[in-house]
């Protein structure tokens, strides 16, 4: 009876509004409310194994675009698209890397959610990394599995080396070139120069990829003797299990085989007693035969906590050589090396810019790298200084507690103006600008929502702070001594 009343809306021209969609799904708007009919939900569900990626993609960006921002959608949505439907799993191609991580982050659970209310057929969702170029020799109709290309580097599993780590991509400047030299004179003599070798800094300074890049030199050089690299954390794990599993014997050989060994976060063998003490025997084994030891940690030897003092005796043998904070220089270098890497160049004020206000971590220089190249490849042309000042506030480092009242004050004494004005109702440009910009930093910066920083502004409307918002971003494009004056009270915060 209810698909013969469906059937006769159809056919006598109800005159409520009403829609269907592409899987026959019916929405009737009347007084009422919406009604839907349960029959078309079901026929749906038949429509799946005929349904093309092409419309399925179409429906899930017609339901995400309701749910996130237009900027977001443009930017995450625009070069994506579904590969194919197999076994279940819908696979969606994504243009790069940090494509995938970012999908995978903040948009899986809302994919996922809207294909499976496609159907119940619908298992997961896979992202795969498709190349602009190789997107348009993709047929996604054919019914046979299509070949995928590789990542361009993968870690090699006989020795655990990342050939992305090479020195050929490793940048020198004053503060590691000390390191860099002691790594060169470890590969030319390995086991009788600085041996073990111990690498210390803060987390970001270069550490790892250094170490892996003499682990690569060796293997290149040296083609009959063998490398590995690991963690101490991984080198704890294994002895673990092999005294469980009864293999201990296994272990102590295998890793007594090798020709260089490298440790890297040799820090987190502070407390393990029984790993520090299979560590102090393999490292003899190792020395007393000439074989080459690397070490890293964020720390000297002497400043790690709990670790037996014959073992800290064995750290502190060799070379001990710290990599300190890089300078501004090093720092205009390692990006311009990292830029060149992905066929990007930026004009000499960006990348000063980028030097001078990112801190000395090499790892968050990568981080702001990776987020221009992913943007310039979503927009199509080379970001402006603007453009990039704005992407960059997600990596400055404000007080994330500070409270309201005093960003308020902050920004009342910036434009020497007593606090009380920001609250009364008055259209004098004087104390309009301030309390706009207030408005601005608390919803960029601090994330605070526009209902409560309308309450907390004398309890205007939430629309007043979106306009006011807007209105400085606009402000911000054409206007250079705002732009000034917003860094000046920034950095007020750090």
């Amino acid at each position: 009876m209810f698909v013969l009343a469906y059937v006769h809306i159809i056919l006598t021209g109800y005159p409520q509004k009403s829609k269907m969609d592409m899987f026959g799904r019916v929405s009737i708007l009347n007084e009422e409310g919406i009604i839907k009919s349960t029959m078309y939900i079901e026929e749906k569900k038949a429509m799946v194994s005929t349904l093309s990626p092409k419309d399925l993609w179409e429906h899930i960006l017609t339901q995400v675009e309701l749910l996130i921002s237009p900027a977001n959608f443009n930017t995450w949505f625009k070069k994506s698209f579904i590969l194919k439907v197999e076994g279940g799993v819908v696979f969606v191609a994504v243009p790069s890397l940090f494509f995938k991580e970012w999908y995978l982050k903040k948009f899986h659970f809302i994919i996922l959610k809207i294909v499976r209310s496609v159907s119940y057929e619908f298992r997961n969702v896979e992202y795969v990394i498709i190349k602009e170029k190789s997107k348009q020799v993709i047929n996604i109709n054919k019914k046979h599995t299509t070949t995928l290309p590789l990542n361009d580097f993968y870690v090699d599993k006989n020795d655990n080396l990342n050939p992305r780590y090479t020195f050929d991509s490793f940048v020198v400047g004053p503060f590691n070139e000390m390191a860099y030299a002691a790594a060169q004179a470890v590969i030319n003599k390995p086991g009788i120069t600085y041996n073990p070798l111990f690498i210390y800094g803060d987390t970001g300074r270069g550490k790892t990829h250094l170490i892996q890049a003499v682990g690569n030199q060796f293997k290149k050089i040296y083609l009959n003797r063998k490398v590995f690299y690991l963690t101490s954390e991984k080198f704890t794990v294994e002895y673990i299990n092999s005294i469980q599993n009864g293999t201990a014997n296994r272990f102590k050989e295998r890793y007594r085989q090798y020709d260089l060994l490298i440790m890297d976060d040799i820090q987190f063998l502070s407390r393990k007693e029984k790993s520090q003490e299979e560590l102090f025997h393999l490292f003899n084994t190792l020395y007393d035969t000439n074989k080459q030891i690397i070490f890293s940690s964020d720390k000297p030897p002497s400043a790690i906590p709990d670790i037996a003092d014959r073992l800290r005796s064995r750290f502190s043998a060799g070379m001990m050589i710290d990599i300190g904070e890089p300078d501004t220089e090093s720092r205009i270098m390692i990006i311009n090396k990292k830029l060149a890497l992905n066929s990007l160049s930026l004009d000499a004020n960006i990348v000063e810019y980028i030097a001078t206000t990112i801190p000395g971590s090499i790892r968050e220089i990568e981080g702001v790298i990776n987020t221009i190249v992913c943007y310039t490849q979503t927009k199509g042309s080379i970001l402006d200084l603007l453009e990039v000042r704005q992407l960059l506030r997600s990596f400055s480092k404000s007080n994330k507690t500070i409270s309201t009242k005093q960003v308020i004050s902050k920004v009342c004494d910036y434009y020497n103006m007593e606090k009380d004005a920001v609250y009364r109702k008055t259209r004098r440009r004087e104390i309009v600008r301030p309390r706009q910009i207030i408005m601005y930093i608390l919803r960029e910066d601090f994330n605070v929502s526009y209902t409560s920083i309308g309450i907390e502004l004398g309890g205007r409307d939430h629309t007043t702070v979106i306009h006011s918002c807007d209105k400085i971003k606009k402000d911000l494009e054409k206007d250079v001594y705002l732009m000034k004056e917003l860094e000046d009270i920034r950095s007020l915060f750090k």
